[in-house]
């Protein structure tokens, strides 16, 4: 005698199954490799791309606004003073882009098959965790070649506020996915925000280019006190601005849980605006 299993929204979007998502773990799995799949498929350069895309970066940006433009850099070689801040944007922007998309990319899987929907933003989160391997040691070869002494501080620092990044994008994300998969303009506008969003981030430019104001913009953008720490962790060009940290990381952990619970409320529309 065949059982039927009825599945019903929580009414707590906060109440998570664990042992359902723990049941689901191969299809998390297959979606995150999926993923990193479709990114290089049919590429020549494949998994090439992901050390060339900052590096041809941090050399345009080094000729272009550190060279002709004389962009100040207090007194951190330009091209590692870039690079750190691109390796944060790019972490930043291929999140927020990929968690914002992944009920529409997903919408095939989601209309067939039963499984906690968190796990859609979460696996393309995963897929870009994997892409930060590279870049991580082209930064650290970077370090090495202008003799650069790392102290345990910054070692400890870069994974922590690489995850703070990650949470704020992942909360952003969630909050985005469902909009974007009712309304489809948030797909092509997205891409133009995180563009302008970058020139509002010290990526090519120190905060201290525009003095004290800046102190304030950094606590609403967890992106530029992370850039910031970790250059000031690196290369020790000014004192920590305690302050200013723990009110980034109430700004990201505020924002996960909004993104997270809006994701979760219109959970069981999904299948409806898909």
């Amino acid at each position: 005698m065949s059982s039927i299993t009825t599945i019903t929204p929580k009414t707590n979007p906060f109440d998570i199954n664990w042992k359902e998502i723990w049941e689901s773990k191969d299809l998390f799995y297959f979606l995150t490799w999926r993923d990193i799949k479709i990114r290089y498929k049919q590429t020549i350069l494949g998994v090439l791309w992901i050390i060339l895309q900052p590096l041809i970066s941090m050399v345009i940006f080094t000729i272009v606004f550190g060279n002709f433009a004389k962009i100040p850099s207090d007194n951190i070689p330009y091209p590692i003073f870039v690079f750190i801040g691109l390796l944060f944007w790019q972490f930043f922007s291929s999140i927020l882009n990929s968690s914002a998309n992944s009920l529409v990319s997903n919408e095939s899987i989601i209309k067939k098959v039963y499984f906690p929907r968190i796990m859609a933003p979460i696996s393309s989160t995963f897929a870009h965790l994997i892409d930060m391997i590279p870049t991580i040691i082209i930064l650290f070869g970077l370090l090495i070649y202008y003799k650069v002494s790392l102290t345990i501080e910054s070692l400890i620092f870069l994974p922590l506020l690489l995850m703070l990044v990650l949470f704020f994008a992942l909360g952003i994300g969630m909050f985005l996915a469902p909009l974007n998969a009712k309304f489809r303009d948030i797909r092509y506008i997205l891409p133009f925000f995180i563009q302008l969003g970058m020139y509002a981030t010290p990526v090519i430019y120190p905060s201290s280019l525009f003095g004290g104001s800046m102190r304030y913009i950094r606590i609403f953008n967890p992106i530029a006190e992370a850039i910031e720490v970790t250059r000031m962790s690196f290369f020790t060009v000014r004192t920590m601005d305690w302050p200013i940290l723990i009110l980034s990381i109430v700004i990201t952990f505020l924002t996960f849980l909004i993104g997270f619970y809006f994701f979760r409320k219109q959970e069981s529309n999904f299948i409806d605006i898909l």
